[in-house]
């Protein structure tokens, strides 16, 4: 069929029962609740400075935090690369910003949810000087080498390479605030390993505009649900080639729910009182073909996946909403949990996250009671049929009681990791001091994003060729890891999970 497009504005957006691509600066059409709509994919808000900054070596080293761009945005005393740097030169940073609502919306939520030090949504433009275009934007920092830019990523693509801009670079983005970029946050090197990144999580979801497909009313019409689904599906891969980023697979499962059309068979079956024979053998036929389709598509799709004939199950998904995080617990960066009883002993187990990874234990190895422990040091063995982890103690003390249960049903971890999962109780002895240093409920769950971008990133280079039988069972479409992802892989995938993720993190 032929697709006229326009472009429209503001006021243009619903005037009929047309489809319009929109992005979140046309707040008002997205709030109403009497449009419908659907989100097709994501544009980035990204920092840019100029590729010749002398300071680049060490801008992509310590890159800049949530913090610290608080500070560019409203302190002009702070407004230098000594105050963003360490060891930065004392040259004062002009700060651009793109005159777009969506992006300074975006910034503003941005360091909002970072920082206390922004009261006023407006005072997000006060030390920034807006700029109308991207051209002009672009101009301005190839212009001042110590200027930082802020605009979306769209406006530094380069179509004919599609790459960023010769002479641009993106300002990376320090998001744990440690004061390094760690390796894991390392996405900003060029425009595919950028958007990959914004794709699984690495990128402030705050600095990430979605983009809808929007109408007035839900459509009917067989053939804009068509170029809608093509949209959601097929569609998806112009998105990365574009700048943009695509939909992870339960965004797409959402969408094609949502594209379901029950008002158009409804219709079509108060019209006629019973199908005809003719029509349901047709419709028979249809299904077997529709079933055959589908059978050979698995089949062909198994087949890239492995090499092997072996079956595998598919496991659910596994990401932050997976993760419980009970209040008045204390989480350790070793994955481990302590909650202080009345009596003033100190109960430790194994958090929520660490099970979901290792599936059903299979046996435990632990410390006797009356050890003393340190924080930071081998305190428990978890095994699955074999394989096994080294955990580490969260607290400093004495072992007053171990959990007898768990030598014979170490499964209660799995099933009970804040009850009956319990590992030790122990008598403390740091226990003001060293809990400064673990996080609790909605820190535990911010820090936990960190991790599963870890988790991701582990998970994509130590996972080799001798493994691809288990390859479509750690990431699914859309960059999403499966729950119990190290179940079934070999034991050479636990070992470099011990030292490369659960050592790192001491």
């Amino acid at each position: 069929m032929k697709i006229t497009i326009n472009n429209i504005s503001g006021n243009q957006i619903n005037a009929n029962s047309q489809l319009s691509f929109i992005s979140d600066e046309f707040s008002e059409a997205i709030g109403d609740e009497t449009n419908w709509k659907i989100i097709v994919g994501r544009d980035a808000i990204v920092p840019i400075v100029n590729a010749k900054n002398p300071m680049l070596n060490e801008i992509y080293r310590q890159g800049i935090s949530a913090e610290e761009f608080t500070q560019l945005f409203t302190e002009p005393e702070k407004q230098n690369w000594k105050s963003m740097l360490s060891g930065g030169q004392n040259e004062a940073i002009k700060c651009y910003i793109i005159d777009n609502e969506s992006v300074k919306s975006n910034i503003t939520k941005f360091t909002q949810a970072n920082s206390k030090a922004i009261s006023n949504p407006n005072s997000i433009a006060i030390n920034c000087i807006p700029i109308a275009t991207a051209t002009e934007i672009i101009s301005a920092i190839n212009k001042d080498i110590y200027a930082i830019g802020l605009c979306k990523l769209t406006d530094v693509r380069d179509a004919s390479t599609n790459d960023i801009m010769q002479n641009i670079k993106l300002l990376p983005i320090d998001k744990n605030g440690n004061g390094r970029i760690d390796n894991f946050e390392n996405i900003y090197e060029n425009m595919d390993t950028f958007t990959r990144g914004v794709w699984i999580g690495k990128y402030p979801k705050a600095l990430c505009g979605s983009i809808y497909a929007l109408s007035s009313s839900k459509p009917t019409d067989k053939n804009t649900l068509a170029f809608l689904t093509w949209v959601t599906i097929d569609g998806q891969k112009f998105l990365n080639q574009n700048g943009y980023s695509i939909l992870v697979s339960t965004e797409v499962k959402s969408n094609i729910d949502a594209l379901a059309n029950p008002e158009i068979i409804q219709a079509q079956s108060s019209n006629k009182p019973f199908i005809s024979s003719a029509w349901l053998i047709i419709l028979i036929g249809l299904a077997v073909i529709g079933l055959v389709v589908i059978i050979v598509f698995r089949y062909m799709r198994n087949q890239m996946a492995t090499e092997s004939s072996e079956n595998i199950d598919i496991t659910p998904v596994l990401n932050e909403n997976s993760v419980l995080a009970p209040k008045g617990v204390y989480f350790d960066k070793t994955h481990t949990w302590a909650f202080m009883e009345k009596d003033g002993n100190v109960k430790i187990g194994v958090d929520d996250f660490l099970q979901h990874i290792t599936g059903t234990l299979t046996r435990i190895n632990m410390k006797e009671s009356g050890e003393t422990v340190r924080k930071g040091e081998k305190i428990l063995t978890i095994m699955r049929d074999g394989k096994q982890l080294n955990i580490y103690a969260p607290i400093s003390g004495i072992i007053k009681e171990q959990n007898q249960i768990l030598k014979s049903d170490s499964s209660l971890i799995n099933s009970s990791p804040f009850a009956e999962g319990w590992v030790y109780l122990i008598e403390p002895k740091n226990w003001v001091r060293e809990i400064q240093f673990m996080f609790m409920s909605e820190k535990y769950k911010e820090w936990l994003e960190d991790e599963f971008s870890r988790l991701k990133d582990f998970f994509s280079v130590s996972v080799k060729s001798n493994a691809t039988v288990y390859a479509h069972i750690i990431l699914q479409d859309g960059g999403e890891l499966t729950d119990n992802v190290l179940a079934d892989l070999g034991p050479e995938v636990w070992e470099d999970f011990q030292t490369k993720f659960i050592d790192t993190s001491r």
